[in-house]
């Protein structure tokens, strides 16, 4: 069969553009063969049972009367408190999921799988039960390490990385919902980054791989079969679940601490944040609402010798952007304590670097950045508020200096559906005057559903106005 000229030239223009288009990565867009890596990870899976000996609790004593008089009364209490039951003593046993990382019987699991027992045992994939040994624990990332021995190597899971996750990706969750061992189960990457209320480090890997009670310390893989997160928490229903688990990049530096020193030291710079809203970024000047805004510096810190002030909005920490202010507590505590940290931050309209050098957190301090600075938040009328600095007043354009403003108003809620702003100060609710953001929180607390919230507000020109809040 013969060509003609013009259609051997569309055959190459065809090929052409059909090797123009940049071919798709088969391990993110081709559905990872399960069974194979099912076959390969199971055996790096433990089951892990707990075991706490719960002590008896003390009887109630029979009063002794004294007067002979009270004798008919002596008898009754002595018939009613023989007749309460003591409490025996029993053992109580939980059960989780773990996962080998070592060649040589380093396990990682959730802190509140192992936390308060008196005894761990790890079954094995081919049935053999270990003793395990708790070698540390971490109660604010919710992280543990057992440690197991035996004369023969382990099969271990290998570390992914977390960051170069993408949303959309397949995921494999391996572990024992409701005592089921090794249960294999896929879905895919749902979300990034998600802050769920469980502490001051919330950086969850949202995934929609079946994960149930008893699949807590079991590993979340790639479809590489590389460990990219340890599968932590749940919220149940509609016959589903939606799953979060601990990216690995961030349990990384908590795990090596725990294998060195059987503890963790987290970093410390001294300054408190508030979320930086749209309003916040347009009033300093900046076009974004990415930033940590200071809202003060503790006194003889890190922070303070750096030269950091309030009003100061962190941009990057360490290499590391800080796209919303929740990140910055995370990249501070994993930093090397005596580090010497680039941070850019964004002062009077324009960015510049200053160097840190982090601090090391003490017992009983407050964490860098981990909370914001004297602010309160309500969810019944969805507005937070912060106490007044001068710093802050003279960036909003506010002549007082003392008082509370609103630096957020939910969208939705009834606040905002009342006509409330941002950047107004609250002047009164019903009648009294809020001095602090606790008193704020317990004035509104106080509020039952369908009642009015009157609320006198001063805004930033300077004119006052009453508006109602219903609430929700």
């Amino acid at each position: 069969m013969h060509l003609q000229l013009p259609t051997i030239r569309l055959l190459i223009i065809g090929l052409a553009l059909v090797l123009a288009v940049p071919a798709l990565s088969p391990a993110k867009t081709v559905s990872p063969d399960f069974v194979e890596l099912s076959k390969k990870l199971t055996p790096t899976v433990v089951n892990i049972r707990t075991v706490k000996n719960i002590k008896p609790v003390q009887s109630a004593r029979r009063p002794t009367l004294q007067n002979p008089q009270e004798k008919s009364f002596e008898d009754f209490f002595g018939r009613f408190f023989g007749e309460m039951p003591q409490q025996r003593p029993h053992r109580e046993q939980s059960l989780g999921t773990g996962f080998i990382t070592s060649a040589d019987g380093y396990i990682i699991t959730n802190n509140h799988v192992v936390n308060g027992a008196d005894e761990v045992m790890v079954k094995l994939s081919d049935g053999r039960e270990l003793k395990g040994e708790i070698k540390g624990s971490d109660e604010k990332m919710d992280l543990a390490l057992i440690k197991i021995s035996d004369k023969n190597n382990f099969p271990f899971a290998e570390f992914g990385d977390s960051d170069a996750l993408e949303v959309g990706e397949w995921v494999m969750a391996i572990g024992n919902p409701f005592g089921l061992a090794h249960t294999v189960t896929a879905g895919i990457v749902s979300a990034k980054g998600r802050v769920i209320g469980s502490g001051p480090y919330d950086d969850f890997i949202q995934t929609d791989a079946s994960i149930n009670p008893a699949n807590s310390g079991g590993p979340l893989f790639d479809a590489g079969g590389k460990v990219i997160g340890i599968n932590t928490a749940i919220i149940a229903g509609g016959g589903g679940g939606i799953g979060f688990a601990i990216p690995i990049n961030m349990a990384r530096a908590v795990v090596a601490q725990l294998r060195e020193n059987g503890k963790v030291v987290r970093g410390y710079l001294g300054v408190r944040f508030q979320p930086l809203t749209g309003d916040l970024a347009r009033s300093f000047g900046l076009d974004s609402e990415k930033g940590a805004l200071i809202a003060s510096v503790e006194k003889d810190t890190p922070a303070e010798r750096a030269g950091l002030k309030p009003g100061d909005i962190i941009l990057e920490f360490d290499g590391k952007q800080i796209n919303d202010g929740s990140e910055l507590p995370r990249y501070v505590a994993v930093a090397p304590i005596d580090k010497k940290a680039k941070v850019v931050i964004f002062r009077e309209g324009k960015k510049q670097d200053v160097y840190v050098t982090v601090g090391k957190l003490k017992d009983g301090e407050q964490a860098a950045a981990d909370k914001e600075n004297g602010s309160s938040e309500s969810d019944k009328i969805g507005i937070t508020v912060q106490q007044l600095t001068k710093e802050l007043a003279a960036r909003l354009g506010i002549k007082e200096s003392k008082g509370l403003v609103i630096t957020e108003v939910k969208p939705g809620s009834p606040a905002e559906d009342a006509g409330v702003t941002s950047g107004a100060l609250v002047i009164e609710i019903n009648g009294q005057r809020p001095d602090t953001p606790e008193k704020f929180t317990a004035m509104v607390a106080a509020l039952k559903k369908g009642d009015i919230a009157r609320l006198l507000l001063r805004r930033s020109d300077g004119g006052s106005q009453y508006l109602t809040v219903k609430v929700d």
